[in-house]
């Protein structure tokens, strides 16, 4: 989970224009806001997760960053993939099958948050 969540906060500021267009429409403000914004509280937990005192605090912040970032997914599923993306990101099937893919992230976080390793 810390290197998931470490290694995903990098990439929002590395190849913002990634996850630009999976910001959903109706989030208010500019998208690349958010992409900070996200990749800044992915860095967080992944912090957190790297300290013994605070591991549980790290678990419980990914699974609400993990949540708070699924309707990102669910939008670019719905859109039919990511705009102007190379394939296979541009692929509706791909993006669609991203969506079950948050829940094993979800029941990691959620471990984590419990005290499992």
């Amino acid at each position: 989970m810390l290197g998931l969540m470490g290694g995903a906060g990098v990439t929002h500021f590395t190849n913002p224009g990634f996850y630009d267009p999976i910001v959903p429409r109706w989030m208010p403000g500019p998208a690349r806001a958010w992409t900070y914004a996200s990749g800044v509280a992915e860095l967080t937990c992944a912090v957190l997760m790297a300290r013994p005192k605070t591991r549980r605090a790290g678990g419980v912040a990914s699974f609400a960053t993990i949540l708070a970032v699924w309707p990102a997914n669910w939008q670019v599923a719905l859109d039919g993939g990511i705009p102007d993306a190379k394939p296979p990101m541009n692929s509706a099937a791909l993006n669609w099958a991203r969506v079950p893919l948050q829940l094993p992230m979800l029941w990691g976080a959620l471990k984590v948050a419990r005290g499992a390793r």
